[in-house]
């Protein structure tokens, strides 16, 4: 006869299971394909392991409870927001597998549930790569203007200056740090986009082909400074001889060739607009930027002013960790507080060197 203890532990696994699979199954009928599948498993997986724990409790079962928090609110994010957060929460979530602790846990269920979470990582990265890049930029670029003007302006307000000086001081910092973000994100992009170029293969290469010696197969020079190994760039090389001799025996012209060199290892990343980049960078950083200054653009002193900034600044950075930490698959609550650590770290820092410049001038 269970105790107690057991029954209630039991009933928690039972809701659990049944809201993670249906969970999954929301999450499936967003998707197609290979997706889908793998999710559908994951619920029928999970109602398996809900079955193992209504058997287990017999006539214990009870009524039907509410699963813990934590899965409710992944069952929200799944209704509202997709899978892309949604399967990084759950990745944290399968990765606390309480029935490796649990003797009423069969070894299998333990098993599953671990596997489960390595299932769930690998979606969650296909996620991660799918989603824009300028995405995660907008997330990394306001936490910048947000801990460097909230620096700045805390800095410069430790000298002892006045409401007028600190904000003309926050606005200067936004304009410089938008424009410098902006140059500096231009910069990055025109040049990994100038990179790629030098190491995509001639787009007429293919053309030479007739024109060289079969004997001398210098196309295996061509593979084998792209990396291939000596027999397997000869094999390659000989191989595309063959093909090309083949269209020429039956006639066959086409302007491009699908197994030439002009394909072969070509660079598959897609490198965005520089100007879009840098005009993204720019408004995210003064989008970040601006609020710590918004209590100084409305008349606010000095202490009354920093006092507001600060707590908005706080709960900009802890949104911007959270989501940090949900999109790397990690705790988003602790993400937040090492974020708000950081930011408020720097400004106390800031403040103590105003402080002391501001006396040193007096």
């Amino acid at each position: 006869m269970p105790t107690r203890a057991q029954i209630n532990r039991w009933r928690r696994y039972l809701a659990n299971e049944r809201a993670e699979a249906a969970l999954y199954r929301e999450l499936a009928r967003k998707k197609h394909g290979e997706e889908r599948e793998i999710l559908l498993a994951l619920a029928d997986s999970e109602a398996r392991h809900e079955a193992f724990w209504r058997e287990k409790l017999g006539e214990y079962v009870g009524f039907p409870r509410q699963p813990d928090l934590n899965t409710r609110f992944m069952g929200f994010m799944a209704r509202r927001f997709g899978s892309v957060f949604t399967l990084a929460l759950m990745q944290t979530a399968e990765s606390r597998n309480p029935y490796v602790k649990d003797e009423d846990a069969s070894s299998q269920i333990a098993a599953d549930e671990r596997i489960h979470a390595e299932v769930v990582r690998g979606l969650a990265a296909r996620g991660r790569e799918r989603m824009s890049g300028s995405f995660r930029a907008a997330v990394f670029g306001a936490n910048d203007g947000l801990v460097s003007n909230l620096a700045l302006v805390v800095g410069i307000m430790g000298s002892g200056v006045s409401s007028n000086l600190i904000l003309l001081t926050g606005v200067s910092g936004l304009l410089a740090g938008a424009l410098s973000m902006a140059a500096g994100e231009y910069v990055s992009v025109s040049s990994q986009k100038e990179l790629l170029e030098a190491s995509t293969p001639h787009p007429k290469a293919h053309t030479l082909l007739p024109a060289l010696d079969v004997n001398a197969n210098e196309l295996a020079l061509v593979y084998r400074a792209r990396g291939m190994g000596e027999k397997e760039a000869a094999g390659k090389a000989q191989a595309e001889f063959s093909r090309m001799a083949l269209e020429q025996a039956i006639g066959l012209e086409r302007e491009d060739s699908p197994g030439g060199i002009d394909t072969w290892d070509s660079p598959s990343e897609v490198v965005g607009s520089p100007w879009t980049a840098a005009g993204s960078s720019f408004l995210f950083f003064a989008g970040g930027a601006l609020i710590p200054i918004v209590p100084f653009l409305f008349g606010a002193s000095p202490v009354l002013g920093a006092a507001i900034a600060l707590a908005l600044v706080s709960v900009a950075l802890m949104f911007t960790g959270g989501v940090v930490g949900v999109l790397s698959g990690k705790p988003p609550w602790t993400r937040a507080i090492r974020q708000l650590t950081i930011g408020l770290g720097a400004a106390a820092i800031t403040y103590l060197l105003g402080m002391a410049f501001g006396t040193a001038v007096g």
